[in-house]
């Protein structure tokens, strides 16, 4: 079951676990063998991590001192497996606090305890359940839901209604469950959030083959888990949502659907929640000639299989983070690669990015108990808050820096001086790949040097000059420059701010949701709008996350909120929620502002962060710590109650 881990005896023969100690994390290992025996003096403060060097694979520890930790270690796991393996009762808050302080070479403060303890979800206690049900709250009210999509979110939000004893209906276009990790099929796929961190904190799966898996071993994960958590038999598949009403008399949402058959339907309930998603409907540049090519052509998330791209002339148009991961592959069998680049992009070095993962790592994964929570905790703070002072824009910044302030600069000076030097030997490429703006104005790549090992090779040609037209042999640049081709993939993104594209959402009055909008998708918390009474976004306005943490974290906290607020229409016996527009618009304006301390909000550079106007809409600017406070409950003067 993907729901629980069983823990694997540890054996007899001393040399297997000292075998696996040389693959051990080490940082993490230590709390974990201090949870299960009880003795908090493994944690010695010559062997504690340095703060300053979480994202190092050792926490910065000398070979000298990963040679003694991993000597305590095997004494310690020797010893417990010798007294009978017994786990020590789970550990007192301040003695978890002992461990995390030294985990992190810091002090946890009082505000970041219960949600650490959350994410770490010891003896498998998912702590962000409802720890209510329908039927012992108000078992006669009909509460019907409908989720829009069965990607990451809408999985997690079926399994949360279904462990409340909530009724719901699935509504997925696709033939089976994944979202983007069902779409995205093009060849070097992957997640750029370790996987350890990007899953369910209460599903965590401790034998991820890769750091950084990809797409098929993703797709597989988000499958196991529609299948455990028993909620397939409540999704219709291959059925795209047309539209959505809401009937003001009834307080109920009619959902017009087209099913596989392509017959219309109606579905009806008291809520909905849209778990769509922001990277689902493919984006075509705005060329001339775009239809035009003669030879085969397709969006990188529509990827032909089919074709056999060996020997042939390939253009690429597009260098953003799908394009990183395709290009290479493509580079190995076409005869030649034309990459046609509009911006650069900064790439944030990850060693392990395409390594699978260590076999002694697994192992311990298997036989010591915790030892994968102490891990996840890890990557966890090392991606989290800390990494905030490295986007914040000083007062000093002007239009047109290259930084926006110190801690940007520093980012900047890291990620040039690793370009630099994998690109030292081609200053023309340097001066072609380098960005000229602020690091996190637009998504940082994730690479482990394949990207410029790519780029370097002869048969691969970068080109910045403008596209004129797209022409039935090629691309035509500036200077009237004709670059033949075979065939023409696009890796230009998606739609990402034209959110619910292309349904038709209905509210109070017959307001409808993008007219309301007029551009600028914005919410109330990224999870609710006046004029639509119980309609719930996941993934929604402004709840994306940029250096700070996984987007699973986000969607665990908005599943959290949304079931509040149906537990308080059942507790209150009120049949709607309508946010209130002055809240809404306050919560927007302070969103606006913080996004313009960050800088992805004061860039000019191109991104999928923005909305045609030039408004961050995608984006969430401030702590992970703040949104999980402010969507741990429903506070109802927020909302006009029906």
């Amino acid at each position: 079951m993907t729901t629980s881990r069983k823990i694997e005896p540890l054996p007899q023969d001393d040399d297997a676990i000292r075998k696996a100690l040389k693959d051990a994390h080490l940082p993490s290992l230590l709390p974990a063998l201090a949870q299960i025996t009880g003795d908090l003096s493994l944690l010695r403060n010559d062997l504690m991590p340095d703060t300053a060097l979480l994202t190092d694979p050792q926490g910065g520890l000398p070979p000298e001192k990963q040679t003694e930790a991993q000597e305590l270690a095997f004494k310690t796991l020797a010893a417990w497996r010798d007294a009978g393996s017994v786990v020590a009762d789970i550990p007192t808050h301040s003695e978890v606090r002992r461990m995390m302080d030294y985990l992190i070479g810091e002090h946890v403060s009082d505000e970041y305890l219960p949600l650490l303890l959350e994410e770490l979800a010891f003896a498998d206690i998912d702590a962000r359940a409802p720890q209510w049900h329908k039927e012992t709250i108000n078992p006669g009210r009909s509460l019907r839901v409908v989720i829009i999509g069965a990607g990451m979110s809408g999985i997690l939000a079926a399994h949360r209604l279904n462990q409340a004893g909530i009724p719901f209906t699935v509504i997925e276009k696709n033939e089976d469950v994944g979202g983007t990790w069902f779409e995205n099929t093009y060849p070097g796929a992957r997640v750029d959030s370790s996987n350890h961190a990007y899953s369910y904190s209460f599903a965590q799966k401790f034998d991820w083959p890769y750091h950084h898996s990809p797409q098929e071993v993703l797709l597989e994960y988000f499958r196991n888990c529609a299948t455990d958590f028993g909620i397939r038999e409540n999704i219709l598949f291959n059925t795209e949502v047309l539209a959505a009403t809401y009937d003001e008399a009834r307080c109920i949402w009619k959902v017009s659907v087209r099913n596989a058959n392509g017959r219309e339907e109606k579905i009806e309930a008291e809520a909905i929640i849209s778990a769509v998603g922001q990277l689902n409907r493919p984006k075509m540049p705005d060329i001339e000639g775009l239809s035009s090519f003669k030879g085969p052509s397709f969006h990188s998330a529509q990827w032909d299989h089919e074709i056999d791209f060996k020997g042939k002339a390939v253009g690429i148009i597009g260098t953003g983070s799908s394009a990183s991961q395709f290009i290479p592959h493509l580079a190995e069998a076409a005869r030649e690669v034309q990459i046609f680049q509009r911006t650069p992009n900064w790439y944030a070095p990850a060693p392990n990015y395409h390594e699978r993962v260590a076999d002694g790592f697994l192992w311990l994964l298997k036989h010591v108990p915790t030892y994968a929570q102490w891990y996840r905790f890890w990557l966890f703070w090392a991606i989290s808050d800390g990494f905030l002072p490295m986007v914040e824009v000083d007062n000093s910044w002007k239009p047109g820096d290259a930084v926006t302030g110190k801690g940007n600069r520093q980012l900047r000076e890291l990620l040039e001086a690793s370009m630099r030097k994998q690109l030292a030997t081609r200053p023309d490429l340097i001066e072609k790949a380098l960005p000229d703006f602020p690091p996190a104005s637009k998504r940082i790549v994730v690479d482990n040097g394949t990207w410029p090992n790519t780029l370097l090779k002869e048969h691969v040609h970068l080109i910045t000059e403008s596209i004129e037209q797209i022409t039935p042999r090629g691309v035509r640049t500036e200077g009237n420059n004709e670059h033949p081709l075979d065939i023409l993939v696009f890796g230009t993104g998606f739609q990402a701010s034209k959110f619910l594209t292309p349904m038709k959402v209905t509210g109070i009055n017959g307001v409808d949701m993008h007219e309301q909008w007029d551009g600028d998708a914005r919410a109330y918390l990224g999870i609710t709008m006046p004029n639509f009474p119980n309609f719930f976004f996941m993934y929604g306005p402004n709840t994306n996350i940029v250096v700070n943490g996984s987007i699973v974290y986000f969607s665990e906290c908005e599943a959290q909120y949304i079931l509040e607020c149906l537990r308080f229409l059942l507790d209150s016996g009120t049949q709607a929620i309508d946010c209130r527009a002055e809240v809404h618009d306050a919560y927007n304006e302070r969103i606006d502002a913080g996004n313009l301390k960050r800088a992805w909000g004061v860039s000019s550079v191109p991104s999928w962060y923005k909305s045609d106007s030039g408004r961050v809409a995608q984006n969430w600017p401030f702590t992970l710590l703040e949104y999980w406070q402010q969507t741990k409950q429903i506070d109802p003067d927020d909302y006009i109650l029906t």
